[in-house]
């Protein structure tokens, strides 16, 4: 579905609105961020397909999150879990708000390392 050159231009047009944004000097703070965080988007839903796919190269959090996700699917937020004689806490995070802040449009999960 997407290539190398769909995720170029991706991060390309991504590049591109935050320019404008940086560089506008009127008085409107939200001028282009919708179509900033549009771009955003669309530069992890293709980073995120060219990783499932293999093209891309995952990270070792990345190999190591994707291990805690099929070993514990269901894992709540602030659980703990045991993987490997370490143990790991279940978090979850606002990726996207909306304008205002208050809604949540998209979120995101991670996995941290818990010090004893």
């Amino acid at each position: 579905m997407y290539t190398l050159e769909d995720y170029e231009n991706a991060k390309a047009e991504l590049a591109r609105w935050n320019e404008r944004g940086n560089n506008y000097t009127g008085n409107n703070p939200d001028k282009y961020q919708a179509d900033i965080k549009a771009a955003a988007r669309k530069v992890r839903e293709i980073e995120q397909f060219l990783k499932d796919a293999g093209v891309l190269e995952l990270t070792e959090k990345e190999h190591l999150e994707k291990e805690l996700d099929r070993a514990f699917p269901n894992a709540q937020s602030k659980e703990v879990v045991e993987y490997n004689g370490k143990r790991y806490r279940r978090r979850f995070f606002p990726l996207e708000k909306s304008r205002s802040g208050k809604t949540v449009k998209e979120w995101a999960k991670s996995w941290e390392p818990v010090e004893e």
